[in-house]
Order: structure tokens, then sequence, then C-alpha cells
């Protein structure tokens, strides 16, 4: 269990956050970053899900990724150095990505097939979850150029984790658009 008893600490006034297994970084570390933008996906969801209460499954599949998303922000704040660590660390595991899988084929049954690119819009609901997808590939974007990186290392589970988020929230919104029937479609040079 978490406990927050002070919200301010003042450690972070000289431009640097600690992660959670104790080292320092600068904010603008890209491990920082990666998991802050993974912060900021999860609060764009959190949005999303103001709209779709009347979506009770939806509604469902989103609080579990909100819960997930900060065991992915745990896990990229937990550094893996390749040695044996002090205690277990917070980790993506296989069966995450196994369980949004699965959700993504569930929702995606009942979509009507795409005849175009879709505009993000349409529902309040299906809005608010394609920018949630724009975030989430900013943050996958991110991991990748971490885990390029000497000496950084993120999970493939993480990898595949938030991969299969923005398939996800994709056919999520889709789902929120009447399943698929009120999308709005590209319609290529329309407006030369």
């Amino acid at each position: 269990m978490v406990k927050l008893n002070k919200i301010y600490t003042k450690t972070g006034d000289d431009g640097t956050t600690g992660l959670a297994s104790g080292p320092r970084r600068r904010k603008d570390d890209l491990r920082v970053e990666a998991y802050g933008t993974i912060d900021e996906a999860n609060s764009a969801i959190g949005l999303a899900r103001l709209y779709t209460t009347d979506l009770a499954d939806l509604d469902t599949m989103l609080m579990s990724i909100q819960n997930d998303l900060f065991d992915l922000g745990a896990d990229l704040a937990t550094p893996d150095t390749g040695e044996p660590p002090a205690y277990e660390p917070l980790r993506i595991v296989e069966t995450q990505v196994e369980r949004i899988e699965r959700d993504i084929d569930r929702l995606n049954a009942d979509l009507s097939p795409l005849s175009s690119f879709i505009l993000p819009g349409g529902s309040p609901a299906a809005a608010h979850l394609h920018l949630a997808r724009t975030v989430a590939r900013r943050a996958e974007r991110l991991m990748v150029t971490l885990g390029r990186m000497e000496g950084e290392i993120v999970g493939g589970a993480a990898m595949k984790y938030i991969n299969r988020l923005s398939d996800f929230l994709f056919v999520a919104a889709r789902h929120a658009n009447d399943r698929g029937r009120a999308d709005v479609l590209w319609v290529p040079g329309k407006n030369r």
C-alpha cells in the first residue's frame, strides 16, 4: 500500500526527481519523460471515462487499463540494471498483455468494417479515446527510444502492452461511436 503523507518534498526543486529504485534523474531525462507520458495517457483515459459510464463493459476495461498504466509507470520508474534487485520491482507481465488483447477482440467483434481512415471525433467518448490513443503512441515512441539507449532497458512485456494499448483505444473509440456506425470518415482530397 502506498502512503503519501506529504505532497511537497522540495527534493525536486533542483530539477531532479527520484526513481522508484532510489537514484535521482533530471526531470527532462528520457526515462522520466516516458513514465510522465504514461501518466498523461492515464489522465486522458480518465477524462474519456467521464463519457463511458453508459458503456459499462468499456468503462470497466478502461478502469483496468488505468490501473495497468500505474504498473507500467512503476515499471519504467524502476530501471532494470541487469543486477539482482534489492526487492522485487513491479513489472508489466504477459497476462496483462493477453487481457488487453482479449478486450480488443471482444470490442472489435461488434464493429462495422472499416471503409476509410477515421478522423478523431464523433461522440465525446470517442474523441477523448482518440486523444488518449495519440498520447499512448507518443509514450510508445519514447519507450522505444529509451530502450535503444546504452544502459537503458525497457521490458518486452511493457513494450507489447503500450503497443496494444493504442490498438485498444482505437477500437474503443469506434465502439463508443455506436460500434463504428457513427465514425467520422476521412474523405481524401475533399477540400481541394
